[in-house]
């Protein structure tokens, strides 16, 4: 379990900072170090392994599919300077392209939504445990 090892001490600095009370702060810690040893923690830790050897996959198709996904959520919130642009020339045409791009999200499927953010969860762990571990800057 040394991925969910290396987890354990960040968390609890987390838990440190955003828990006022220290009754509340000792419980979360006590369940944290209660999860450790259960099964819960295994299936955590073979999730992140799983991520981990993804990541560290010789396929470029596979180890670059999370950043890549991030890159073109990036282009989409990139989008809204030159929609600022076209706003500021042509209110209606920005409108339309507004309402359109809003039909056009709001019809994805929420299991999209659901993966992405999975995605985005698992990337950001993976490189904090790979920061934690000196393996990745």
């Amino acid at each position: 379990m040394p991925v969910i090892e290396s987890l354990i001490g960040p968390i609890a600095s987390i838990i440190d900072k955003i828990i006022p009370d220290k009754e509340a702060r000792a419980k979360a810690k006590l369940e944290l170090i209660q999860l450790q040893g259960s099964h819960e923690l295994q299936a955590i830790e073979a999730r992140m392994s799983a991520i981990i050897a993804e990541a560290r996959s010789p396929d470029p198709w596979t180890s670059r599919a999370r950043p890549s996904f991030l890159y073109v959520m990036y282009a989409l919130i990139l989008f809204s300077v030159p929609m600022g642009v076209i706003a500021a020339f042509d209110p209606t045409s920005a409108t339309a392209i507004g309402e359109g791009m809003t039909s056009y999200l709001a019809n994805l499927p929420d299991s999209l939504y659901a993966l992405f953010g999975t995605g985005y969860l698992g990337y950001t762990a993976a490189r904090q445990w790979g920061k934690v571990k000196g393996v990745d800057s």
